[in-house]
C-alpha cells in the first residue's frame, strides 16, 4: 500500500492561494464600505446640510427685509435697464410699464456675486430656496441654493430671469420641477416685492450648451418650436436630466403676472 506524500511546495502554493484570497476578499469589503459611505454622503448627508443651510438663509433674509434692513447692493450706481438681459420696463399685471431708475425693481438689480438676496417660492412642491447671484457649485448651488445665471434679467423686469438649481444632492431643490403645470404659481420675494409668475411652458430636455433658453426672449437653439418669440417678463428654470446625470437640461419657463411691493 502506498502511502501519498505531500510536498512542502505544494502546501506553500495553498497557503499563499488563501491569503490571497483572503487579502483580496478584504479589499473588497473596504472598497464596498467606502463606497456605502460615499453614496451616503451625497444622498443624505449633503442634502441635509445643504437644506438646513438653505432654511437657515432663507429666516435671516425673511428677518432682515421685516427689520427694514435689507441690503442695497444695487443702489450705488444702478441703471434704469435693471441690469443685462432686457429693457428698464416694469410689469405689473402682465403688462409691460415704464420705471424710472430709483423704482423698487431696479433697486433689487445687480447683487454682489454669490449673496443671496431673494426666495424662491414654489407651492406645488412646497419649495423654498434663497437665489443667489451666480451659478458656481461650491458657493452657491451646493448650499441648495437656486442660483441666478450672470447676464440675465432680475425678476420682475422685462427679459428672462434665469435660475438653475441642482436635481440630485446638495438639496436637490430642482429635483421635482418636471412635476410643474400649466398655471402652477412661483413666486419670487426680494426686499422690496413679491413677483407672482405663472408657469407656461416646459422643455423636457434640450442640450447641456442651449444657451437660447437663457436668452432675453428665451427660445431653443436645439429644439426647434421650443420657447418664445415675443419679448416678455419670463423667469427660466434649469436643472439636469435624467436624474443623477448632467448630460442633458430640463427647462421650466413661466411668466409674470403680478407684482405686490412689500
Amino acid at each position: 500500500m502506498r502511502v501519498p506524500v505531500v510536498q512542502h511546495s505544494s502546501r506553500r502554493r495553498r497557503a499563499r492561494r488563501r491569503r490571497a484570497v483572503w487579502a483580496g476578499g478584504e479589499v473588497l469589503v473596504t472598497v464596498g464600505v467606502v463606497l456605502l459611505l460615499l453614496v451616503v454622503h451625497q444622498l443624505w448627508w449633503t442634502n441635509r446640510e445643504a437644506r438646513r443651510g438653505a432654511e437657515r438663509k432663507v429666516q435671516a433674509l425673511e428677518r432682515q427685509w421685516s427689520a427694514g434692513g435689507a441690503e442695497r447692493d444695487a443702489e450705488d450706481g444702478a441703471s434704469g435697464d435693471g441690469g443685462a438681459g432686457g429693457s428698464g420696463g416694469a410689469v405689473r399685471g402682465g403688462s409691460a410699464t415704464a420705471s424710472p431708475p430709483s423704482s423698487a425693481a431696479a433697486r433689487d438689480a445687480l447683487p454682489r456675486r454669490s449673496r443671496a438676496y431673494a426666495v424662491l417660492v414654489v407651492p406645488r412642491l412646497r419649495l423654498r430656496v434663497p437665489v443667489a447671484e451666480g451659478v458656481g457649485k461650491p458657493d452657491v448651488l451646493d448650499k441648495g441654493y437656486a442660483g441666478h445665471y450672470p447676464g440675465t434679467q432680475q425678476p420682475g423686469r422685462i427679459g428672462n430671469f434665469a435660475l438653475a438649481g441642482h436635481r440630485n444632492t446638495h438639496g436637490e431643490p430642482f429635483r421635482r420641477i418636471d412635476r410643474l403645470r400649466p398655471r402652477d404659481v412661483v413666486e419670487v420675494e426680494t426686499a422690496r416685492a413679491t413677483y407672482t409668475y405663472a408657469v407656461d411652458r416646459t422643455l423636457p430636455r434640450t442640450s447641456a450648451r442651449d444657451a437660447g433658453v437663457l436668452r432675453p426672449v428665451p427660445r431653443s437653439l436645439v429644439v426647434p418650436g421650443s420657447g418664445y418669440t415675443e419679448p416678455g417678463a419670463y423667469l427660466t428654470l434649469t436643472t439636469c436630466t435624467p436624474e443623477y446625470t448632467s448630460r442633458y437640461r430640463l427647462v421650466v419657463w413661466a411668466k409674470l403676472v403680478t407684482t405686490r411691493p412689500r
